[in-house]
């Protein structure tokens, strides 16, 4: 489908901001064309606007300070410097920058991406092979201008939410007439002003199975869960659903893999679950899991995306919560959208845990954000914090 085309503000290589302080992304990427459509693309969104396009990353270390970008949309593969050597300068050069690394779907390019994403990277976007691709590929500018503008509304702090409680599994302190008689009972955090986040107790029974959902930021967040989780892990089987596309989730579980030190790989059709395994849904597939013998095995379709995504968290849920119901321990960490809030419903409704990334530290609080103010969580802890208690409910 063609694009429709309208005059850019970018006059040239560099521009200033504008007074009404729109989001200021810096495109650098070897391919005029893509320098171009994205400009173009940028141009035509309402508050944001190009400050700064480079055809490699030397370039762009020299002039991120000058041009002060909020969000840097970052290739890959560049002659004289690549993204992934001029990262660390860029986020020197510019503290609090969020980078989008942007390649091609190739197992090495996949790899750096990941590396990006473990060196302080944010985010990351999977390009079309040509430009051809990328010139007709509407999925592309959708998704990379959806993602500008979640991660750009960060820059000046944090919008105000409703206080959250840290339930740290004591009893309710106080409960409403209309939550004592609910299945499970809520506990209701104390209102600080704007409205009080309801927390519910965690399940009587020991976890049979860990679930973790997430997305932007995700990567990032789930070495550090897994790596502050460690082979405790050994009793019972994980399952992970992170929005990534193919190739990306091979390389993830892997690296879930070493940071636990438990085995961990993509979930294949029709295998049982194994305590102290780790299986991550295959990028373009939905990961469900279904009664077997002895316990659980994953069912993977490609059916319609769910919550714009596939694989997505809330297939994942709602299928393990008909297998394991007060068993389950789910874990919902940043990411954009409310995927894994429906399915945390179902999980808390049949007396499971969830437990969810608070706004502080997450990249963005739309997933764990939407779980918390729906009432379904038992708590909302700094990610730091997760893991501890993951450990701590597991024993």
């Amino acid at each position: 489908m063609a694009l429709a085309v309208r005059p850019s503000p970018v006059k040239s290589e560099h521009t200033h901001a504008a007074a009404t302080d729109p989001i200021r992304v810096m495109v650098v990427d070897d391919s005029a064309v893509v320098r171009g459509l994205v400009a173009r693309w940028i141009g035509e969104e309402s508050g944001m606007e190009i400050v700064a396009r480079h055809a490699n990353g030397q370039k762009a270390v020299a002039d991120v300070a000058a041009s002060r970008p909020d969000i840097i949309v970052l290739d890959v593969e560049m002659p004289i410097m690549d993204g992934l050597e001029a990262l660390p300068h860029l986020l020197k050069n510019r503290p609090g920058v969020k980078i989008i690394m942007a390649s091609t779907l190739t197992q090495r390019n996949a790899e750096i991406s990941m590396k990006a994403l473990a060196l302080g990277a944010t985010d990351y976007i999977a390009k079309p092979d040509s430009n051809s691709g990328i010139t007709t590929s509407t999925g592309f500018r959708t998704d990379l201008v959806a993602k500008i503008r979640t991660l750009g509304r960060k820059r000046g702090g944090a919008p105000v939410r409703a206080p959250i409680s840290h339930n740290t599994g004591e009893l309710p302190r106080r409960q409403t007439t209309a939550t004592a008689t609910a299945r499970p009972a809520v506990n209701t955090a104390a209102d600080n002003g704007g409205g009080a986040i309801r927390l519910r107790p965690f399940s009587t029974i020991a976890p049979r199975i860990l679930l973790v959902g997430s997305s932007t930021g995700g990567p990032q967040a789930l070495i550090k869960l897994f790596t502050a989780i460690g082979p405790r892990i050994g009793n019972i089987p994980v399952l992970v659903t992170q929005h990534m596309p193919a190739t990306f989730t091979a390389i993830l579980a892997k690296n879930l893999g070493e940071a636990s030190g438990r085995p961990g790989a993509e979930g294949q059709q029709g295998e049982v679950l194994q305590p102290g395994h780790i299986y991550v849904a295959p990028g373009g597939y939905h990961m469900r899991l279904v009664a077997a013998a002895g316990g659980a095995a994953i069912a993977l379709d490609q059916g319609p995306e769910i919550n714009f995504c596939r694989p997505a968290v809330d297939p994942m849920f709602e299928s393990a919560a008909r297998i394991y119901r007060a068993g389950i321990l789910a874990t919902i960490l940043t990411g954009m959208g409310q995927d894994g809030a429906r399915g945390g419903q179902v999980i808390a409704d049949a007396g499971g845990t969830v437990l969810a990334q608070d706004e502080a530290t997450s990249v963005v609080w739309g997933m764990p954000g939407a779980a918390a103010n729906a009432g379904i969580c038992s708590a909302v802890l700094p990610l730091s914090e997760l893991g501890p208690k993951i450990n701590s409910l597991i024993k």
